[in-house]
């Protein structure tokens, strides 16, 4: 259940940086139609300013993204020990020390994902709707969103789930009867 739970909430948060990104890429497409991207600079029409770069890294913190990419830190340690675990098991608690090690060695790595998502996302946004989201984002409405919006799409996720199962028992039941009308009893 526990699992199914993190599965459920890491899928949430998936789901809704999907959603972002979907969103953005809307947004891009149509001041891409208009002519520039909405992130470009004089210099580079597809590169984002270094002031608009900081204010969707700042976005994002305040979102909390770097938990979010906390765990593919973790989870490339994991496998890359677990590979070496295939070579000899007998070096397990050798392996699972120096993951442990690695793990906090490397933790701050994460920032290196939050520098390209913020690279990315400002590439989407205008230096003005940067600053909007900025102010909505430090606002109490935008501190609610940044705590409810996760806990909503959990249950967003839980709910589509168990729909999801009663909706699979009426597919199969229609799926069996016209199976049955051709002559195939299941």
């Amino acid at each position: 259940m526990l699992v199914r739970f993190s599965m459920r909430r890491a899928a949430a948060r998936y789901a809704l940086a999907a959603m972002i990104a979907l969103s953005a890429a809307g947004l891009a497409q149509s001041a891409g139609a208009q002519g520039a991207a909405p992130g470009a600079t004089p210099s580079n029409p597809s590169e984002p300013s270094p002031a608009e770069i900081l204010m969707a890294k700042q976005i994002l913190e305040l979102k909390h993204v770097q938990d979010v990419f906390q765990p593919l830190v973790r989870g490339v340690i994991i496998k890359t020990r677990d590979s070496f675990m295939q070579t000899n098991f007998m070096w397990s608690k050798d392996l699972n020390d120096v993951a442990a090690d690695l793990e906090k060695q490397y933790s701050s790595r994460v920032n290196e994902l939050v520098d390209e998502a913020a690279r990315i996302y400002a590439g989407h946004f205008s230096e003005q709707e940067l600053k909007q989201l900025l102010t909505l984002y430090r606002s109490p409405l935008g501190q609610k969103i940044i705590d409810e919006e996760p806990k909503a799409l959990d249950e967003s996720m839980a709910a589509a789930g168990a729909w999801a199962d009663l909706f699979s028992h009426d597919v199969i039941e229609s799926m069996r009867a016209e199976m049955k009308k051709r002559g195939h009893d299941m």
